[in-house]
């Protein structure tokens, strides 16, 4: 037997550390968050995603009485991506929370079905998609969505060889 060890790596920022354009998407993940349908839960998601050409997309959650049928901002914001801009990649996206009214304290993370559409995204342009996840307190960033699953599943699996 062997025994390995995987390590995420990461950055921490405190929110007066960000740039502009960073700042200003996390505010974006935030006004989109808003536009949330989330009467069950009462959190809610928004996530920003700037894409190649500069164009701005958001999404927010929208939950659904039968649970599983809701969707998250993330799947939001990525599947209206590549329906109207086909082509488009998304070089930063930025995710974030409220929740009784206000941003949540730590940043929030995408689920597992998030960041396989995410790590999709990557694959089908050949570009990773730099995440932030943000939180009143601090602001985590990630290089790509393969950072945030060492094991993952892409459709290389699903062809014949």
């Amino acid at each position: 037997m062997k025994q390995k060890k995987v390590e995420v790596l990461y950055r921490e920022w405190l929110p007066g550390q960000l740039t502009k354009k960073d700042s200003a998407l996390i505010q974006a993940a935030l006004k989109a968050a808003e536009n949330a349908y989330a009467p069950y839960s009462g959190f809610r998601v928004g996530a920003a995603a700037l894409l190649s050409d500069g164009t701005m997309v958001t999404g927010s959650n929208q939950e659904n009485a039968a649970y599983p049928s809701g969707l998250c901002a993330e799947r939001v914001a990525l599947f209206y991506i590549q329906s109207q801009f086909p082509g488009k990649s998304v070089k930063v996206m930025a995710i974030a929370a409220v929740h009784k009214g206000k941003q949540t304290a730590e940043p929030v993370y995408p689920c597992g079905s998030c960041r396989q559409v995410m790590l999709e995204h990557e694959t089908i342009h050949h570009k990773p998609i730099r995440l932030l996840f943000a939180g009143t307190g601090k602001v985590m960033e990630v290089e790509s969505t393969a950072q945030l699953m060492p094991f993952h599943f892409t459709g290389s699996l699903l062809k014949n060889k």
